[in-house]
Order: C-alpha cells, then sequence, then structure tokens
C-alpha cells in the first residue's frame, strides 16, 4: 500500500471512532389562536377551503351550512372524514371552513386537505400518519387549457369531407 492509501484507511478508521453527537429532531410547537384553533388552507384543483378546527363534538360547517346539506353525496362526506378516521380523531374536532371555487369534488378535496394540515398544526405528533395516508400533499391535477383550433382542449372538430 501507498502512504496516501494508509493515510486514507487512518482517517475514515479515525472517522468510524468518532461518535456524533445525535440531536433530536425539532420538536414543533402547536400552532393555535387565542381562541384555541389551529386555522389551515386547502387547496384542490380550482377549489381552496379555509379551514378551523377546535376541540369539540364533531360538528363539521361549511360555508354556514351543515356537511350532510353542503356535500349531499356520501363519498363526499366520507372523503371529509378521512382525516380524522385515519388519526383516530373521529368526532373530536369541530371544523368551520369557507369554501370558494371548483365543483363539489373539488371542494370536498380541498377541505379533505385543509382538515389534514390543521390537525397537523394542533397536533404535530398527528403528521407522519398523516403524511403517510396522503393527505398533506396537494393534488396537482387541474383541468388543461382550451387551444385555438380544438373544441376542447385536445378534441378536435368534426371533420367532413363533403
Amino acid at each position: 500500500m501507498s502512504a496516501s492509501q494508509t493515510r486514507t484507511l487512518a482517517d475514515l478508521k479515525e472517522l468510524a471512532a468518532q461518535t456524533p453527537d445525535l440531536a433530536e429532531a425539532p420538536k414543533h410547537e402547536p400552532k393555535r389562536d387565542s381562541l384555541g384553533r389551529s386555522y389551515a388552507t386547502g387547496r384542490r384543483k380550482n377549489a381552496v377551503a379555509r379551514v378551523w378546527i377546535k376541540p369539540g363534538k364533531g360538528e363539521i360547517s361549511i360555508n354556514g351550512r351543515r356537511a350532510a346539506q353542503y356535500f349531499a353525496r356520501p363519498v363526499l362526506r366520507m372523503l371529509i372524514t378521512q382525516p380524522f378516521l385515519v388519526a383516530d380523531r373521529y368526532n373530536q374536532f369541530d371544523v368551520t371552513c369557507t369554501v370558494t371555487g371548483g365543483g363539489l369534488s373539488g371542494q370536498a378535496g380541498a377541505v379533505r386537505h385543509g382538515i389534514s394540515r390543521a390537525l397537523t398544526y394542533y397536533e404535530p405528533d398527528l403528521r407522519g400518519i398523516l403524511k403517510v395516508a396522503g393527505f398533506l400533499t396537494r393534488d396537482p391535477r387541474v383541468v388543461e387549457r382550451k387551444k385555438y383550433g380544438r373544441a376542447k382542449a385536445r378534441r378536435s372538430f368534426q371533420f367532413s369531407k363533403r
């Protein structure tokens, strides 16, 4: 072995012998306002939901109406309760939110995203569970724009030979 190789091996052994000071992961503090609520914004397609959560009986209010009245389809109601079910916090928080833009499906997705983010602000320990479930990721899919010379985004006008 050459001198440089011997020196490199010695450096590597010294490096391996050193035990690094493992600092603990930073503890995130809960973000709550003076009323004990956590706020988050959720987005999906063109819908934007502003969500406030606070401890309560599990009542969900959307644009001043109850969730069952606003989202008539059971699938949409199931979608907005998923974060609570995954985090094992069902019927423990009251949710108040305002939603604008998009259709009902996009709005339900925006509310779910907002609830998930607000839960992580209220209880930072829930972040791992909600992240693995995929509720903290904003779904980037949006409607493709219409192009000129086309009937829609990709559909061309009907062709006629005569």
